[in-house]
């Protein structure tokens, strides 16, 4: 399916490896120009050049954490007019709500809440006035699903999307939507947790780890980025112009609802 959105210029936070990576490769793949992001100037080097040599688009690389207002600054910058941003950030690690204190309760809401809001704030008008604009917010499927542990990411994130569920029916007129993708178990480094540095795993231990993971989930396997990126291209797309204000969870059926 042709996306409609060949030259348009994108804007993928936290996208040198995970969902933001498959995501950035999807638009790449649409025809999109980019802007990705990551902390690891060599990792995000790596998937700049992989992407510009696989698609033919041009990659604008800006190394740093998106909740740093001089690197919001740099991503904003890279391309004249934004015609698609997608928001994503690490959430908070696993703990016990009882270890946090003020500042890591702020620094949660900033990563995964005002950041996001931040960003929007500086495109969407833009996007209005030219008449096509796509947000994506990468959120977590722990917005429907509590987890305890990760209260704060739940809470940062759920809190995003009330945020942003008025104002995304305030600009749809405009043919600029805002829309939640809620992962599951997506394989990713987050869900392969701590390991040595340096250490890989073995096929035996990778297929363990899958299956134990995949125990509980209907579909039975884990989720890709690729798949999870094409997902969030298609909401980038033309043919999403009518979809506005929705929260839709890519989990292979974890999260039961028949509404």
């Amino acid at each position: 399916m042709d996306l409609g959105i060949r030259g348009r210029k994108a804007v993928v936070c936290a996208s040198s490896k995970g969902l933001g990576r498959g995501c950035a490769a999807a638009l790449a793949e649409a025809g999109c120009d980019l802007v990705v992001n990551g902390r690891n100037a060599d990792a995000l080097a790596r998937t700049a050049d992989e992407l510009r040599s696989r698609w033919g688009v041009k990659v604008i690389e800006v190394v740093g954490d998106v909740s740093q207002p001089k690197v919001q600054e740099a991503l904003l910058g890279a391309f004249p007019e934004v015609d698609i941003l997608v928001n994503n950030n690490g959430g908070p690690p696993f703990r016990d709500f009882r270890e946090l204190d003020r500042e890591k309760i702020l620094q949660g809401l900033i990563n995964n809440m005002v950041t996001p809001i931040e960003l929007i704030k500086a495109v969407v008008d833009g996007m209005a006035a030219r008449r096509f604009g796509r947000i994506v917010n990468i959120t977590s499927l722990s917005v429907y699903v509590p987890l305890a542990g990760l209260d704060l990411s739940s809470g940062a994130r759920a809190g995003l999307t009330s945020f942003l569920s008025g104002i995304a029916r305030t600009v749809v007129e405009r043919n600029v939507t805002i829309n939640n993708l809620l992962p599951g178990k997506i394989d990713t480094d987050r869900l392969r947790g701590p390991q040595e540095p340096g250490r890989v795993e073995t096929p035996e231990e990778e297929a363990a780890r899958k299956e134990r993971l995949s125990a509980d989930i209907p579909a039975k396997r884990l989720g890709t980025p690729e798949e999870f990126g094409q997902i969030c291209a298609f909401f980038c797309s033309v043919h999403a112009g009518y979809l506005t204000g929705q929260n839709i969870p890519v989990d292979g059926g974890s999260y039961v609802s028949a509404f």
